[in-house]
């Protein structure tokens, strides 16, 4: 339509939002559908967090706060950095919106000028290089291969920067494939980005605490304090406290970088919901100890999926190091034809006709910049899972 934005043919709608979408529809109608696209924990928020929001609502917290956060959460977040991370922020460094895609994306927006380029490691989330875009900027898109566990390595990122290089965009472990980097790969990385000082690294440590054992996580400006000046160190409460609906992330970094992502902000939707605030100050502040047991329950869970897939014909599923995702190759599966005649020439064709045919939905490789794989969700009840794993397996053993 001639009176839209141009903008908007430089990006595309999530194409894990749509997966989540066509399968509660199919689930609507009447299909037996196993949805493993959404990524967000399926057990409830924590009672005391919940107990913290309620409480807020009966004191009358209902109304609007400063723009980026109100003082006690921003309190929280730098004990939380400084506890956890050995990160030393003071509240003026912090900033908080309305969950940590919004902050990315502001702070994209406040740097960003055209040509400007930002290095996605690739597999990537999905809103990486189209939030890049919105704000004007070229993503430049670095493999990480599957021999090498989705990881980049240092000569690829040497070789990706050039004088118009402005952000690193860093996420581990990884979204969609779980991938972590130890403490010394992670260094590696940061040796590069020592020797380029107008190259900035913005990091999203989002599954920071779902992590599975012989994987120590650690942060970028943590692994080399030099870079401390030019880190935004990007988390939030969605994913590791089960709040992915009250829609709370945030970051530290620089004061004239949150100053800059304040205006941003202020301008677009102003303050994150204040119940929302105050039930992350009682998440970040409150007890810890069920994060340890969640990552239990995803280390099983993982554990189930990987040797379900890898049990499918044409299907190699590496095991994560963290989050709770996989990102199995379907390679051995390309060019095969399935039992009710789909001809599967990609990964997209292949995670059409897995639905279509079987009820399961996942998301496509392409989708996150490396293929041929999919995503798998593993965030959902083990029933579920067998089931699903099941049914790939039988979808596989179909294909000829």
């Amino acid at each position: 339509m001639p009176f839209l934005s141009a903008t908007l043919d430089r990006v595309k709608p999530s194409p894990t939002i749509a997966v989540t979408t066509l399968a509660a529809e199919l689930k609507a109608a009447g299909r037996d559908v196993i949805g493993l696209g959404a990524g967000e924990p399926d057990f409830p928020t924590p009672e005391h967090i919940r107990e913290a929001g309620k409480r807020a609502i009966d004191a009358g917290h209902t109304r609007y706060t400063a723009v980026d956060g109100i003082p006690e959460l921003k309190q929280a977040i730098v004990e939380k950095f400084r506890r956890e991370n050995g990160l030393a922020y003071t509240p003026d460094q912090i900033t908080v919106g309305t969950g940590g895609k919004q902050v990315l994306y502001n702070a994209l927006m406040a740097t960003l000028n055209p040509g400007d380029e930002v290095i996605v490691p690739a597999p990537y989330w999905v809103s990486y290089p189209d939030m890049v875009r919105l704000a004007g900027g070229e993503p430049v898109e670095v493999v990480g291969a599957f021999e090498n566990g989705f990881r980049i390595t240092p000569d690829q990122l040497e070789a990706a920067i050039t004088p118009r290089t402005k952000w690193l965009i860093f996420n581990s472990p990884s979204n969609p494939t779980g991938a972590g980097y130890s403490p010394d790969q992670l260094k590696a990385l940061t040796e590069v980005l020592e020797r380029h000082p107008h190259v900035w690294v913005m990091t999203d440590d989002m599954y920071e605490h779902i992590a599975f054992p012989g994987f120590d996580f650690r942060t970028p400006a943590q692994v080399a304090p030099s870079l401390y000046e030019r880190t935004l160190t990007v988390n939030g409460v969605s994913k590791a406290y089960a709040m992915t609906g009250w829609r709370i992330g945030y970051a530290g970094g620089p004061t004239a970088l949150i100053g800059a992502m304040r205006k941003i902000q202020s301008q677009s939707t102003s303050n994150p919901c204040s119940i929302s605030q105050w039930a992350s100050v009682a998440a970040l502040n409150g007890p810890q100890d069920f994060l340890a047991e969640n990552a239990k329950l995803f280390l099983r869970r993982r554990d189930l999926v990987v040797e379900g897939l890898n049990a499918a014909e044409g299907i190699d599923c590496p095991v994560p190091q963290g989050a709770f995702y996989v990102y199995p190759s379907i390679a051995g599966c390309i060019g095969k034809t399935s039992r009710s005649g789909s001809r599967i020439e990609t990964d997209e064709d292949f995670c059409r006709a897995l639905l279509e045919e079987t009820g399961v939905a996942v998301v496509f490789g392409a989708a996150f910049g490396l293929s041929p794989c999919f995503r798998v969700s593993y965030a959902t009840s083990d029933e579920q899972l067998k089931e699903a794993c099941a049914r790939v397996q039988d979808f596989c053993a179909g294909l000829s």
